[in-house]
């Protein structure tokens, strides 16, 4: 199994969850649950040797809201941020060495940068196949959270450790949904090409705002996407549908908050620091990270 069961095994007796198993549907309720079964029942068809339709299933949340405010933290941290911190260069390295990126203004760098890390990031998860256990927030760290959101800051050390108590936790319903992402991109078993290709199209942003160079950036992703749509006709002659189900396996991706990939993978790493800020200076250095 792709993870750990233990984390599914929780009982909720929150009201909004009691209200749900005791409370007839309503018609609309009906209606959103049968189109999400026919979505999960198309998605089965689509079969890997790596993941099943079990544990897809097994990891989409309740409609619980307790669930969704459980805070959670890696369970492995110190193995799990090392894999995490490997595929962020292994990111970086990929936009630096695509010419038509350097090649854009400094301010469209760092736009797209901004925009696309997580996209990116998650994806060179998929590709690495990379599988992380969570559990919940130990209590004494929650009740260190809640005091120092209640007290003000009295010194320097204080001011961080508020800040620190004002940044959002990851929750697990963002768990949920960054390995659904996951488990979606895994059923297609897509080649090294693909997954090139697809990281040039979702870089290559020209909704991103503030871009100086929006037409020059857009026609570089309609050549990503053609070049990727080739690849998947020549890699895969009788599946018509692939490209179409690749694009949108990796538009969910753009639901995945930084907050959650920053708090979660990053912040036993960093500390203090502001990610972007390290990002951007592993963009633009040219030694150690090219």
């Amino acid at each position: 199994m792709m993870f750990p069961l233990e984390e599914m095994k929780t009982t909720c007796h929150c009201s909004g969850y009691q209200e749900q198993q005791h409370q007839p549907h309503t018609i609309l309720y009906n209606i959103l649950s049968r189109a999400d079964s026919n979505y999960n029942n198309n998605n089965s068809l689509i079969n890997n040797n790596h993941v099943n339709q079990y544990d897809y299933n097994m990891i989409k949340p309740h409609n619980c809201h307790c669930e969704r405010r459980r805070a959670v933290c890696l369970k492995n941290p110190e193995g799990t941020c090392q894999v995490a911190s490997d595929v962020l260069v292994k990111t970086i390295r990929f936009m630096k060495s695509l010419p038509s990126f350097s090649q854009l203004p400094v301010e469209d760098q760092l736009s797209l940068l901004r925009d696309c890390w997580v996209p990116l990031f998650s994806l060179g998860l998929a590709q690495e196949r990379t599988v992380f256990e969570v559990m919940d927030v130990p209590q004494a760290s929650m009740l260190r959270r809640i005091l120092l959101n209640s007290q003000g800051p009295q010194s320097e050390e204080e001011q961080e450790d508020e800040d620190e108590g004002k940044r959002s936790l990851p929750t697990l319903a963002g768990v949920h949904k960054l390995r659904s992402c996951l488990n979606r991109l895994w059923t297609l078993n897509l080649s090294p090409k693909e997954y090139a290709y697809l990281k040039g199209a979702m870089l290559f942003n020209p909704d991103v705002p503030g871009l100086s160079t929006t037409v020059f950036i857009n026609s570089l992703q309609q050549e990503a996407q053609r070049a990727l749509q080739e690849v998947v006709l020549t890699l895969h002659p009788g599946n018509s549908g692939r490209f179409s189900h690749i694009l949108l396996s990796t538009a969910a991706l753009q639901a995945v908050s930084q907050s959650l990939i920053t708090e979660l993978f990053f912040r036993p790493v960093i500390g203090q620091a502001n990610l972007f800020d390290l990002l951007s200076e592993m963009l633009f250095m040219r030694q150690e990270y090219s």
